[in-house]
């Protein structure tokens, strides 16, 4: 996100926030959910093999499909990275659940059905996972076809309170579910680290919207949102560094039970 379309969000987000906690009864209304845990294989495949991906994805569905009909996923999808940078991934799958336990017996099926030793991930040239847990999110169930994912990546400055996640989300999750209801994305999260392998501190906003409309559509939301409420309060400035931000944009293929 440009610097100028950020100032917009934190702005928002500064007011959604001051309001939240002048306003108890406001506040409120923002409840975490259950704990729901994203395993996420990210992948940087040289070009010739990014043709390959699909039919790979393909292949890896038959397994995915069976553990969202069953119960043991709510959602499961892959992602084509469109900002390239130097060692970073090319490529991801990923797939949801409400235990730790569904994950890690969906990564058994693929363990067991030879699906983590393709030829195409072997040509990898880099691998690693991630595995998150969300407190704050909601979709639309069904299916997004090449859709776009915008990612965001934050760290919480040192003397931020236990439960900054928290505060942040009584100001970014009415926004989200404004969007969500009115069809401009279909999904949204508020990720943090369940195994962590990044510094402490580090969260992620995420949302897929089903076309390219959805990235201008979000961004005039914000600029509205601005428009109909004054810029009060540093209070997202007060405890996320913004040093370390980082943004992504991806192609998203994504079910959602």
């Amino acid at each position: 996100m440009k610097n100028k379309e950020w100032k917009v969000l934190a702005a928002v987000m500064a007011f959604a926030l001051i309001a939240g906690l002048a306003l108890p009864a406001l506040a409120q209304e923002v409840k975490e959910k259950p704990r729901m845990y994203t395993y996420v294989a990210l992948w940087e495949l040289p070009r010739a093999q990014w043709a390959e991906w699909t039919k790979s994805e393909a292949e890896d569905n038959s397994i995915l499909q069976g553990a969202v009909a069953n119960g043991t996923l709510v959602s499961y999808g892959d992602d084509t990275n469109l900002v390239h940078q130097p060692d970073q991934p090319t490529h991801d799958d990923w797939f949801q659940s409400m235990s730790m336990a569904g994950l890690m017996n969906t990564l058994d099926q693929f363990y067991k059905s030879g699906r983590t030793a393709t030829p195409m991930q072997e040509s990898a040239t880099k691998h690693w996972d991630n595995i998150y847990v969300s407190r704050y999110y909601n979709w639309k169930p069904g299916s997004v076809k090449e859709g776009y994912s915008y990612g965001s990546s934050y760290k919480l400055k040192e003397d931020a309170p236990n439960d900054a996640i928290d505060i942040l989300a009584k100001a970014i999750v009415p926004i989200m579910e404004k969007m969500l209801s009115a069809g401009v994305i279909n999904e949204y999260e508020i990720d943090t680290e369940a195994v962590h392998t990044d510094s402490p501190g580090t969260f992620w906003i995420f949302w897929i919207g089903s076309n390219a409309d959805a990235l201008d559509k979000t961004n005039a939301n914000l600029r509205d949102a601005l428009k109909s409420n004054p810029l009060i309060g540093p209070a997202f400035d007060s405890m996320v560094d913004f040093k370390p931000h980082r943004d992504y944009l991806t192609r998203t293929n994504a079910t959602y039970k």
